[in-house]
């Protein structure tokens, strides 16, 4: 049995959403029990031989301050969730709430590994190889040093190989262009750090990339700051809804279009699927002596499921020892960042 712990009151809906998903879930999922996080008369309702309800008697807002979140609202559902994970209660912690506050929970109740400065936040954004390429950081750490990159670099590939099947994820640097002369100074060292972990057998990096190159699916990992990964991942969303939303006001326009879009349907549900990011959901804070996964605050039933479906591929499949040894075997290179840039530490709201 997998245990996950689920803080069912955070994000915009709470308990409407996350109880709903967390049924389907148990549904599909016999090898799964879950820890139902958050205050008792919300979740009373809940009833499952594999559920057991845990009480919270605080939540943390979406809008509230990590301070607040961290220091004043210590028994809040997102804390308890994660409290399970640091006690070996349960494998991982899911949560839709405020991601800076997640993010400054779960580093001061799991802490970081060894060798890794800052944790990392890393999702799936769906491709046209018909996969998805996983790009970190999204939204944790604003201002990267090179050394920070290569850390994404290294989890980001024991991420993806402990959650697919084949070889060796590619990674590559997000950049202005493919050529080595181009970008920051923080990025040209991040190349030069990565080709000597290639070299090394760290990583199997492929090189610079560009932003569309996300899209192409030209590398399985895409490394980049946080602000970047942020900007990339709600453009992504915002595109994913207006293509969506244009096809089909557009084949509710007339007849003809109607009967165009009966004859095209499979295609363009399809198309629509591939492009859902829904089916996306659920974001690893990598770097961690934990597991905790992040989903959209605004996340449906559908959306939150996926989310709880990958907390548990990542338990099932050890993604914290694989991130361990991949740390340990890339040691030598993942050299401390400056002090000013371990202190430094900022997240957005997602």
């Amino acid at each position: 049995m997998i245990t996950l712990a689920v803080d069912c009151m955070g994000g915009d809906h709470g308990p409407r959403v996350t109880l709903a998903a967390c049924r389907q879930f148990l549904e599909t999922h016999s090898q799964a029990r879950l820890l139902l996080v958050g205050l008792p008369q919300s979740l009373q309702s809940f009833a499952h031989d594999r559920a057991t309800i845990v009480a919270a008697s605080e939540v943390v807002a979406m809008d509230d301050p990590v301070e607040v979140a961290l220091r004043k609202k210590k028994d809040s559902s997102m804390r308890v969730a994660i409290q399970q994970v640091k006690d070996g209660a349960a494998a991982a912690a899911v949560s839709a709430g405020n991601t800076g506050a997640l993010m400054a929970i779960a580093r001061y109740l799991l802490k970081t590994l060894d060798g890794i400065d800052r944790p990392a936040i890393a999702t799936q954004l769906p491709n046209a190889q018909g996969g998805a390429t996983t790009v970190l950081d999204l939204g944790a750490n604003v201002d990267c040093s090179a050394e920070h990159l290569l850390q994404f670099a290294v989890m980001g590939s024991a991420l993806v190989s402990a959650l697919q099947e084949g070889g060796e994820p590619t990674v590559g640097l997000l950049n202005i262009g493919e050529e080595i002369i181009k970008g920051s100074e923080v990025i040209k060292k991040a190349g030069e750090l990565l080709r000597t972990a290639a070299s090394s057998g760290d990583l199997n990096f492929y090189g610079n990339v560009e932003g569309n190159d996300i899209f192409k699916g030209t590398v399985d990992i895409v490394v980049c700051d946080g602000f970047v990964g942020n900007v990339a991942l709600k453009a992504s969303e915002g595109v994913a809804s207006m293509v969506i939303g244009g096809l089909k006001n557009e084949f509710s326009r007339n007849i003809l279009t109607k009967a165009a879009a009966i004859i095209a349907y499979p295609v363009l549900k399809a198309l629509m699927k591939r492009m859902d990011y829904r089916r996306y959901n659920g974001a690893a804070l990598l770097g961690l002596r934990g597991l905790v996964f992040k989903s959209h605050g605004s996340a449906d039933v559908l959306a939150f499921e996926q989310a709880l479906n990958r907390a548990y591929d990542a338990a099932r499949n050890n993604l914290l020892d694989r991130v361990r040894t991949r740390i340990a075997h890339a040691a030598p290179l993942l050299a401390p960042a400056d002090a000013q840039a371990k202190t430094g530490v900022s997240a957005t709201t997602h």
